[in-house]
Formats: C-alpha cells, structure tokens, sequence
C-alpha cells in the first residue's frame, strides 16, 4: 500500500491556482507534474461563492514533494513569513531558478537569496553549502560569508565562498 505524504503545504490563491501550478511544474521540470484537478461543486455556493465546474484545487508535485493549490478567493494574500526554499546544487540552478521565477515577480522583495514571484509566493533559492558557511568552526569567517550574503539579491556561490575564505 503506499504511503500518504501527511504534511502537504496549501498555497491559497485567488483565481490563479491552476495557472500557478502549470508554471510552477515548467520551472522544476524535473519529477514535477500536475496529479489532479477537482472543481467546485454547485452544493455549497452560498458558502464559497465559485461557480460550478471552476478549479477549486490542484494538487501537483515539484520535485517531488507534493503541494496543494487552491482558489479560494481574495480574502488572504501572501507573505514574506511563509516560503518555499529550493536548495540548488550549482550557480547554474540558482540562475534558473531565479531569473525564472521572478519574471514578474516584486523586484522590492528579493534580497539574500529570497524573491517574491508573479503571484505573490515567496521563495528562498539557496545553495546547498550555505549552512557550511554560517555554523563553521571560525566565527570571523562565518561573519564574513554573512555579510556578503547580506548585500546580494540573488546568491552567488563562488562570492560567498570568497568572502568566507578572506
């Protein structure tokens, strides 16, 4: 029998679920794919206001790890206390990664390897070392990788190295 993923984050959308998580799929690319649809039913309109036959929710998977989206209306929008963190491997990754998702994204938003997408998700896209750089067994140079770190929007792995190194 297989196992259930008991913790699957929700992300709340106004109308824009299902376009998201297209786009999302397309950016990961790899083990991403949309598994299911289901709409909004006629029962319950009083309650939740959407026609009959809309996308109520996507469930999808980005790198594997399974999400949920959902049109839930414009009674919340999202913030910066929430992310989703993508650990990258390569420069390369990163660069990817985030010249794809903050095309039409808040350029305010992005500082230290954090960026707010076009839909208003926010995402840390890091390399894989960072913690190498900051829990090292030398504070002066942990405090050295921090303050490069502090002065990039996007994160540069051969830079933070740098600055770790003196």
């Amino acid at each position: 029998m297989p196992s259930i993923q008991r913790i699957v984050p929700c992300l709340w959308f106004d109308d824009q679920a299902e376009h998201a998580a297209k786009f999302y799929v397309s950016t990961f690319e790899t083990n991403s794919r949309i598994k299911q649809v289901s709409e909004y039913p006629d029962a319950g309109k009083e309650i939740h206001g959407k026609l009959a036959g809309s996308v109520m929710t996507v469930e999808f998977e980005l790198d594997g790890c399974p999400l949920t989206a959902l049109n839930g209306g414009p009674q919340f929008k999202f913030n910066e206390a929430m992310s989703l963190q993508v650990v990258c491997d390569t420069q390369a990754e990163i660069d990817r990664l985030w010249e794809r998702l903050s095309v039409g994204g808040d350029p305010s938003a992005q500082a230290c390897g954090w960026l707010k997408d076009k839909y208003g998700v926010s995402w840390q896209i890091v390399p894989t070392m960072m913690p190498e750089l900051f829990t090292g067994p030398e504070p002066t140079k942990a405090a050295r990788a921090m303050r490069a770190m502090l002065t990039m929007k996007k994160l540069d792995i051969a830079e933070l190295k740098r600055a770790y190194g003196g």
